[in-house]
């Protein structure tokens, strides 16, 4: 079975990111956060500083857990009209009573460089230039590092949020798979997943693709974030089970997670360049 780590490909994207960077005006990513979520506000700081390692400056923008919905959209409302901020990204969790996908719609899209907006994400659908949602695009970006091949090939995506599931799938469609979204309530969910030869695990629930699951010999990957008791993270696979079955494999954390954040980089590198 082949590991998809994500490292090496995360290096070559930042490489990308920083001559990017230094081409133009230097790209000013703007982070948006309003919780006291630790685990999250650890995610903000190593935005920060991968960026910086890049030459792209990054304003942490944190409202505090008592902020609400007014404060965040009017935060981001100036940040999209600042000339000098390039990139506009929102963290979550928010706080309760605070849309995320609502709050969204007030960051340009020339500037929603973590494909928030639903104008963004409507775009995406139709096939029209959109920055896509990062995580969303290092899926594909591994599986084109590792030379999967998609064309006329069986896609099941489990998750349908419009951060990953639903986004990704419009991605795999323009690359001609034919696309499966399973979710929570889908049922004999093993009867659908082992059916794909590219099977794509971003529902959110720690150790929810067993061995059962999966046909052998196909391409897995793992989205999930899940905290552990520990203080450490897993995924959606369960890496040991689904190894001797599947024929690659993402590790988690390590695989999609770099991916995620080194694309992020490269989006706002590039939104700095936008004519």
């Amino acid at each position: 079975m082949r590991t998809l780590n994500g490292k090496n490909l995360a290096a070559a994207i930042r490489a990308q990111a920083e001559a990017e960077a230094t081409a133009g005006p230097q790209p000013r990513l703007a982070v948006v956060a309003a919780t006291a979520d630790e685990a999250s506000l650890w995610y903000v700081r190593s935005i920060a500083k991968a960026a910086a390692g890049v030459g792209i400056a990054c304003d942490v923008v944190d409202l505090g857990a008592d902020a609400d919905a007014g404060q965040i959209g009017a935060t981001l409302s100036r940040l999209s009209s600042d000339p000098q901020v390039h990139g506009v990204m929102l963290q979550t969790p928010l706080p309760a009573g605070a849309s995320a996908q609502q709050l969204a719609a007030a960051i340009d899209p020339r500037k929603d460089v973590d494909g928030a907006n639903p104008l963004s994400l409507g775009r995406l659908a139709a096939g029209l230039p959109a920055f896509p949602p990062a995580t969303a695009a290092a899926v594909l970006a591994l599986l084109d590092h590792y030379e999967v091949e998609l064309e006329g090939r069986r896609a099941v995506v489990v998750g349908r949020s419009t951060v990953v599931g639903k986004p990704l799938a419009h991605l795999l469609l323009d690359r001609h798979a034919t696309v499966t979204v399973a979710h929570s309530r889908t049922r004999d969910l093993a009867s659908v997943t082992s059916t794909a030869d590219v099977l794509v695990a971003a529902a959110g629930r720690a150790g929810l693709i067993g061995a059962a699951h999966v046909a052998p010999g196909a391409v897995v990957i793992d989205v999930g974030t899940n905290p552990t008791e520990d203080g450490g993270l897993t995924g959606d696979v369960d890496f040991e089970a689904v190894s001797g079955v599947a024929g690659a494999l993402t590790p988690a954390p390590g695989g999609v997670g770099p991916v995620t954040t080194a694309l992020l980089l490269r989006h706002t590198a590039r939104a700095a360049n936008l004519p």
